[in-house]
């Protein structure tokens, strides 16, 4: 029972650190900070966007954020939804192009110790 409840409260530790990670890469990211965004990263993180290429381990994931990173990019986050390894994040996206201004959906997958394992993100487009 006593053991149970430490990795309980660990993961709940965990999930606390996860929700202040993905809120400080945003950010990050925001503000091009990517030695900042990379603190934030496992070393086998994995990055699923429609708008960049996939990467897969931390270099090949600062090398594509770092051509989208800085300003006039911003995340204006709505709500975040974490529970246990995972943390869903909803929100408006502005990038660089005056046709970049959509909601999107991040769901990010934490280690045990809140590390960023890796996120997918979805944006909303209305159908045709």
């Amino acid at each position: 029972m006593i053991s149970h409840r430490g990795s309980r409260t660990r993961s709940a530790v965990a999930t606390a650190a996860g929700v202040d990670h993905v809120r400080l890469s945003y950010h990050y990211l925001d503000t091009g900070d990517i030695d900042g965004y990379a603190s934030l990263l496992d070393e086998h993180v994995q990055v699923r966007r429609p708008d960049l290429a996939q990467g897969r381990g931390r270099a090949e994931v600062l090398r594509i954020h770092a051509q989208v990173a800085g300003p006039p990019t911003r995340h204006q986050i709505f709500k975040v939804i974490a529970d246990g390894d995972g943390v869903a994040v909803t929100g408006r996206y502005t990038g660089s192009s005056s046709r970049t201004d959509l909601d999107f959906v991040d769901v990010f997958t934490l280690t045990d110790e809140g590390m960023l394992l890796g996120y997918r993100r979805f944006y909303f487009v209305a159908p045709a």
